[in-house]
């Protein structure tokens, strides 16, 4: 079977719309790293006041999130990912979630 071209591959509504933007929701939260766990470490330190005192962390959080959910590369480079995601589990039936999982070493 011949490999096929990922510029090819026609992706379905749900792919577009949904999951690859889901993709990059989580892989944004990987680059905002630092804004996240500042945001939440201020949350748990501000119990019932953290809609006010937290803002300055929400607002750094929201702008690096932003700034990756409208970068075009940045989608590009997560549709790309999905794109080989799922030729892989047409060639194996294997889904990414489990080919990551170790298998037993002892049964």
């Amino acid at each position: 079977m011949e490999a096929a071209n990922t510029d090819e591959i026609q992706l379905r509504h749900v792919e577009k719309d949904v999951l690859i933007p889901k993709m990059m929701r989580e892989k944004a939260k990987e680059r905002c790293v630092e804004k996240v766990e500042a945001f939440n470490h201020c949350c748990k330190d501000s119990g019932f006041l953290m809609v006010f005192k937290c803002r300055e962390q929400n607002s750094a959080l929201k702008e690096c999130l932003t700034t990756h959910y409208r970068d075009p590369v940045f989608f590009e480079q997560c549709k790309q990912e999905y794109i080989q995601e799922k030729l892989e589990f047409l060639r194996t039936g294997v889904a990414p979630k489990n080919r990551k999982q170790k298998l037993p070493t002892s049964m």
